[in-house]
């Protein structure tokens, strides 16, 4: 079984590359990540990372077109390269490292958090780009234009709340206590997000960091809160 699902890691990772959602090591990095979690974790936190993946290209895509003609289409022409699956991949890894040593549900928590934030702040910036009115930093709630660092929207925020709960939905396979990893996973994404949005308001605008330091940062500490929430829980 997993031989098939290793072989088709790679298929998608070859039509994820023809249909240039991924550069060549961005495809690489991509099919590295898949089948380290696949062997880790087994399927359901594959599936959930898979299920950011194509949610994340189909965002992206939304209205490319018009996002480029108003400067605020993902650079490399909506290509992503191992930076970009590094930095929105490598934290959930960290944490099922973890996961499979310590055999906790909070590390399970910890791990779709972190998945949940990506693919949260994902549909939130890529969405909010279109969908968002108003947007404001924010730290300072001052108003911004679409795609700035730290700028957010109640319509990129509802994308984000949505993003996080149906990754937390693969988490519920995998643990007795339900309602709280649900919970947990939902909330730890949001907030994930958000963290992402203050980083980017600060240390990014600065200079200070770039986003791909920026969604690591965001995805870590997004899988930390999820798993603080389920503990407290």
């Amino acid at each position: 079984m997993e031989t098939i699902l290793i072989v088709i890691i790679g298929i998608l990772g070859v039509m994820a590359y023809k249909f240039r959602a991924l550069d060549a090591k961005g495809t690489l990095a991509a099919a590295f990540l898949g089948v380290f979690t696949l062997e880790l974790g087994g399927i359901y936190p594959f599936l959930a990372l898979l299920t950011f993946v194509i949610f994340g290209i189909m965002a992206t895509k939304y209205h490319f077109s018009e996002k480029i003609k108003r400067g605020i289409a993902q650079e490399g022409n909506g290509t992503r390269s191992w930076r970009n699956v590094f930095g929105n991949g490598l934290a959930a890894l960290i944490f099922l490292i973890g996961e499979y040593h310590a055999k906790q549900d909070i590390l399970w928590a910890a791990t779709f958090s972190a998945i949940a934030t990506a693919n949260a702040d994902t549909l939130a910036s890529e969405l909010g780009k279109i969908w968002g009115k108003y947007p404001r930093i924010i730290t300072t709630l001052e108003p911004a234009a679409p795609g700035d660092e730290g700028a957010v929207s109640l319509q990129g925020e509802l994308a984000a709340l949505i993003g996080g709960f149906i990754i937390a939905l693969f988490a519920l396979f995998l643990t007795q206590n339900k309602t709280e990893m649900l919970v947990a996973v939902t909330l730890g994404g949001f907030l994930g997000c958000n963290i992402d949005s203050i980083i980017g308001a600060t240390l990014e605008r600065k200079g200070l960091i770039n986003n791909h330091h920026t969604n690591f940062l965001a995805t870590l500490l997004g899988g930390i809160t999820g798993a603080l929430i389920f503990f407290f829980l």
